[in-house]
Formats: C-alpha cells, structure tokens, sequence
C-alpha cells in the first residue's frame, strides 16, 4: 500500500472538486465548444460528446487519477516509480511519457497564457467602456493582438497573478482560490445565461442547441466531439495526476471524476445558453463563426443588442470577459502546479523558488507567442510556423494524443490489476459491481487506445 505522502494535499473534498474541475474548466470549454458546435450542426454534436464524456472521459480520468494517488508524486516521478520492474525500454517509454507531459504543459501553457493576456485585455476595456465604443472589431482585435507591448503586458500580468496563488501552495493557494473562482464563475454564467435568453433570438439559439439534427451526423462530427471530449478534460498530460497527488486515500477515484466531468460538460453547455441566443439575434452572424466568435464577432453582438440600453450592454461585456478571465486562470493554475511539483518534489526546491523557475521558462516562452503575432511574424523556424502555432501544434496533434495512448496502455495493460482495483475501491473499502471493472477494463484496455487514434489520426489529416 501506497504511504500518503506529508508533501502537502487537498483539505476538503469539495476543494479537491472545484480545484480539479478548474483544471478541466477554461477557455476550451467556453470558446472551443460553442465553436465546434456551431460547426458541427448544434444539439447532435452536443449527444455525442455527451456520450463521449461520458463513456471515455470518466475512465480516462480515472485512470489518471490512479497514477497521482497511488504515487503522491509528480508525472514523471509517477511514470518512473510504477514502472520499475519494467524492461529498460518500456520503462523509458513510460518515464518519457511523464517528462513529455511536463513540456506538454509548459508548451501550453506559454501560448494559452497570451490568449488570457487578450481576455484580460479586453475584461479591462469592457470595465472602461472601451469595447462599447469600438465601431470595428475585427480592426480593433487585429491592431492589439500584433502590436508589440501591449498583449506583452497583459501576457505577463496574467502569468504573474497565476504565480502568486501557486506560490501559496495547495491548500492556501490553488483550493483556496479555487473554492472562490469556480463558484463565482457558475454565477457570472447564470446571470449571463439569464441575460442571453432574454435577447430577441433567444429561441433559435436554444432550438439549435436541444433540438438534434441527426442528418448532419457523420464520422468528422463523432471525430469532432471525441476530440472536444478529450481536449476539453486535459486528460493525459499530468495535470490531473498533480492533483490526484495531493487527495486523500479516502478520496472516491470513480465519483470524483465523474463530479469533475460533470462540472466540465455543465459549463460547456452553459456557455452554448449564453453564446447562441445572442449569435442567432443578430443578422447576418453565423453559429459557426470560428475563434473570432469572442474577439470580433461577440463584441459586435454585444454593441448591437445593447445600443438603446448602454448599462446592460457594459454589464453583459464585463461579465463575459471577466468569465473568460477566471475560465483561463483555473486552467492555468494546474499546468504551472505540473512542473512546480516536480521542481519541489526532484530537486528539494522551496515551492517559492519551483514556482519562480516555471514562472521564469513560461514568461520567456510566451514572450516568443506573443511577438509571433507581431514584430516576429514574419520570423517561422518550425517549418514554416510560428512559434504560437508551432507550440499549439506540437502539443495538440503530437503529444496529448500520444500521451494517452500510453496512458490507456499503461493503466491498462502494464499495471497490476490489483493495484489498479485497490485504488478504485479505496483498499476494497468501496464496493463496486463486478461489471464496473470488466466496463473499465474494456474502456482503458480497447476502447480508449482505438478512439484516441482515431483522433489523433483525424487531426493530422486535417492539418
């Protein structure tokens, strides 16, 4: 049995939820889905991912989770532990696995951070009033984004307030703030969801969201939705091992993860309820209007709606923006988490000192990202991609594909089952039906592996 580990963990288990699922919950929840959704022909798309979720998105972090709690280490300290008795090279396979996940992270988290630059950016022009009076915002997106101090200086602020709450350590940082973040970010949703059903296509909007179109089914949708499935819940690349390091041995593996995926996929949804009433109210503005759905077309939205009612117009800007901010910074607490741990936990750093390091690597390598759009435009080293495109290939097409299908391996077929049945049950403290590990076996060991390929193999035919 595996010894809990005094380097620090979680105090609460409504702590471990929110923290976990602010892990999961970010911009790709509120941006991306809305995005594929529209592209992908509305409440049918949404059956499939639920399905998706549902069915690989709970064992996967499960899986996950028994990696993190069984160790009480870092990914790569995780990978190496339980591999031991392994043959030299499965055992470097598998403790590659870890350190590709930590640069996964860190690869991530340096571009995500340039685009929460632009939501605090634009949270800040929507608290001045500044969006409600930009007349074009396509013009007005495109001259921030490619100037050169600017989105630095928001980049670099963002990566700053997520180092303050991880330099605070577990429980007086990540839960903490995570108790306050997730709950404030479920009310601005509400409210703004409230607001979005009140506008004069509201009706269209949801009809697009519940009423499901089958015809527009096809393997690109499932694809699709088993992509936004595993993208969404940031399985795989160790963050969620980080903080199943810290849990309890009480902790319920199975219930957690289906709370977190359940928070996950409500938010995901909630952000339809806000975003396609307003898109369906305003002619001319297509549900499949792609990324520049935040940043150009809702701006636009918002003005046009609100001209007669200023103040709502101010309040519904904010709010959104400020929901961007918070969805961006949940995320962005548990990447940096990943390699400050192991910082802490390989080299006997001060969480001070760790954080400081991924502090430093991040604000260089966002730097990069961020000019990309700019003054380094023209500069394109990965065969012809810049460096914020070239980060947000290698991590989505490359590594967390690959890192799951490990994964799945990994849980699958190289640990002991019994290990594996002792941590889903607590040490048989939870009794589960005999079918839930043949179901969990089947999914980590077959259905997993095929489906993640299956993706993988889409997105690089798509790119």
């Amino acid at each position: 049995m595996a010894q809990f580990s005094p380097r620090g963990n979680f105090a609460s288990k409504i702590g471990i939820i929110l923290a976990t699922a602010g892990s999961s919950v970010g911009l790709g929840n509120i941006w991306r889905f809305p995005v594929e959704t529209g592209q992908n022909g509305g409440a049918a798309f949404i059956l499939i991912y639920l399905a998706c979720v549902i069915f690989l998105g709970i064992p996967m972090m499960t899986a996950e989770f028994i990696i993190g709690r069984h160790t009480h280490s870092d990914i790569a300290s995780a990978y190496e532990q339980l591999s031991t008795p392994f043959s030299f090279f499965t055992r470097s396979l598998f403790i590659s696995t870890g350190y590709a996940g930590m640069l996964c992270v860190t690869l991530i988290l340096s571009y995500y951070s340039v685009v929460a630059g632009w939501t605090l950016k634009y949270a800040v022009d929507a608290a001045t009033g500044e969006i409600a009076q930009v007349s074009d915002a396509a013009s007005y997106f495109t001259s921030f984004s490619t100037s050169t101090w600017a989105p630095l200086v928001f980049t670099l602020i963002f990566i700053f307030i997520t180092h303050l709450v991880i330099e605070r350590g577990v429980q007086n940082g990540i839960e903490r703030f995570s108790k306050v973040l997730m709950p404030l970010l479920f009310v601005i949703m509400v409210l703004l969801a409230v607001g979005s059903l009140t506008m004069p296509g509201a009706t269209e909007g949801i009809a697009f969201l519940l009423k499901p179109d089958f015809s527009r089914i096809d393997s690109s949708v499932v694809l699709s939705a088993l992509g936004q499935a595993f993208f969404s819940l940031s399985i795989a690349i160790g963050c969620l091992a980080t903080y199943a390091s810290y849990f309890k041995p009480d902790v319920n593996l199975i219930k957690t993860s289906a709370n977190v995926v359940g928070i996950d996929t409500l938010v995901a949804i909630l952000s339809g309820f806000i975003i396609f009433p307003a898109v369906f109210s305003v002619q001319g503005v297509a549900p499949d209007a792609g990324p520049g759905l935040v940043f150009v077309t809702l701006p636009n939205i918002f003005n046009s709606l609100f001209s007669h009612i200023p103040v709502l117009g101010y309040a519904f800007s904010l709010m959104f923006y400020a929901l961007l901010v918070l969805a961006a910074l949940t995320s962005t607490l548990s990447m940096h988490e990943e390699v400050t741990a192991f910082f802490v936990d390989r080299y006997g750093l001060s969480r001070r000192w760790a954080a400081g390091c991924m502090t430093l690597v991040t604000a260089v390598l966002a730097v990069l990202c961020s000019l990309s759009f700019g003054p380094l435009a023209d500069f394109r080293p990965f065969f012809g991609r810049g460096f914020f495109d070239a980060f947000n290939d290698v991590t989505a097409l490359w590594i967390m594909p690959l890192s799951g299908i490990i994964l799945s391996i990994f849980v699958g077929w190289r640990l002991p089952k019994s290990l594996v049945i002792e941590e889903l049950t607590n040490h048989h403290t939870l009794r589960y039906p005999r079918w839930l590990f043949a179901g969990f076996f089947f999914i980590i060991r077959w259905l997993a592996p095929i489906a993640i390929s299956l993706i993988f193999i889409n997105e690089l035919l798509r790119h």
